[in-house]
């Protein structure tokens, strides 16, 4: 993983533990141990999914650019099915509190999807090589034509 990288995944990972640690303090208060369980599933299953999917992402940015925006399209479609496996396999669950569990699911996801773009909106990264173009230009200039 390189340091941009690296780096977006802080930027992202952060602002979700801590939402997440206010809403485990918030879903024990209201619905006890079983509040602070399935807030705690719901913020280890943004980590997880999003943080793979993340990961994914930027794999084929950097080995597949031409595969890139499909990609992106059927990352999101998994990480949406994904989710929705989870909800069904737990749906009638008495493990967790499946309120807590849902509302810390919906804004996790938010502070996840949110500090990911402000941090891809601050992120100074190349889109274009200036050592190719300046090699090009080079090799250009030194040919005879």
């Amino acid at each position: 993983m390189q340091s941009n990288d690296a780096r977006l995944l802080l930027h992202a990972a952060v602002p979700t533990l801590a939402i997440g640690v206010i809403a485990v303090a918030v879903s024990a208060a209201v619905a006890g141990g079983a509040g602070a369980l399935g807030a705690v599933v719901g913020i280890a299953l943004v980590l997880i999914v999003m943080g793979a999917g993340l990961a994914v992402l930027q794999y084929a940015a950097k080995n597949l650019p031409q595969l890139f925006q499909m990609m992106g399209l059927l990352l999101y479609t998994v990480q949406i099915l994904l989710v929705g496996v989870f909800l069904l396999t737990f749906k009638g669950t008495t493990l967790f509190d499946t309120k807590a569990f849902a509302f810390t699911l919906l804004g996790t996801t938010l502070v996840w999807i949110a500090a990911q773009t402000h941090g891809h909106m601050k992120a100074k990264i190349l889109y274009v090589d200036p050592d190719s173009a300046e090699a090009k230009a080079a090799e250009t200039a030194g040919s005879p034509t």
